[in-house]
């Protein structure tokens, strides 16, 4: 049996929370599967045109759009919150890190 910990209160997710209104994204189910406890946090480095919920901000010096959309908390303080993130670049230093991560995992997975 594991032990658990006290659940999160945000996870942020490389991803759309929401496609387009009222069609769900990856952070939307994650979401559900959490049992709407935890908010979610969608950040996408690429625009989707029919998710006309996401707010677009500006991190660091780059004039390149991150695209934010959340569920479990205001859209705005979501914003703010990917916007304060540790990191200088336009990626947050936590997303990106995962990023590099899971690509190293999965080139390793079809490498065995």
């Amino acid at each position: 049996m594991l032990a658990r910990g006290p659940a999160p209160a945000v996870v942020v997710i490389d991803g759309y929370v929401w496609l387009a209104p009222g069609r769900p994204g990856l952070g939307a189910h994650l979401y559900e599967a959490l049992g709407r406890s935890t908010a979610v946090i969608g950040v996408a480095k690429t625009r989707f045109a029919s998710a006309t919920g996401a707010v677009s901000i500006l991190r660091g010096g780059s004039q390149s759009p991150l695209y934010i959309t959340a569920i479990g908390m205001d859209l705005t303080e979501a914003a703010a919150a990917v916007t304060g993130m540790h990191g200088a670049y336009r990626m947050p230093t936590l997303v990106k890190r995962v990023d590099q991560l899971a690509r190293t995992s999965a080139a390793t997975r079809t490498s065995i």
